[in-house]
């Protein structure tokens, strides 16, 4: 059975896709942005305040799946600037203590502008 992941403390779909999917005991995160769950601003105009809340929104996902951060096994990460890649890593590593597998690039544009998205892929079992 497919189940869709939604809750209201991360924010909502900006298209046609959930905030994640559940299936056999694993969990597909949609990448999360740094928008503001409340009030749907982006939250902050630099890259570790962005970092925060994409993390943020992120670990509410995933908690609503059932799942938490150490069970994340891969992230991919998107940054607007490679430049930005040692200012993430500081905030990313609070999140992610176990390192899990992870791919990192920049891309040539992030919806609405912002700095960094974060998707992932947890295992939480049957």
């Amino acid at each position: 059975m497919i189940e869709t992941i939604r809750t209201d403390k991360a924010p909502a779909a900006i298209g046609p896709y959930s905030q994640a999917k559940k299936a056999a005991g694993w969990v597909f995160c949609s990448g999360q942005i740094p928008l503001d769950p409340e009030t749907g601003n982006v939250a902050g105009t630099e890259i570790t305040a962005q970092t925060e809340r994409a993390l943020e929104n992120l670990t509410h996902v995933l908690s609503a799946a059932g799942a938490r951060p150490e069970d994340v096994l891969k992230t991919t990460c998107f940054l607007a600037d490679i430049a930005d890649f040692s200012a993430f890593n500081e905030v990313y590593a609070k999140y992610f203590p176990s390192g899990p597998a992870r791919s990192c690039v920049a891309a040539r544009g992030l919806p609405k502008g912002v700095l960094v998205e974060v998707e992932a892929i947890a295992y939480i079992g049957d």
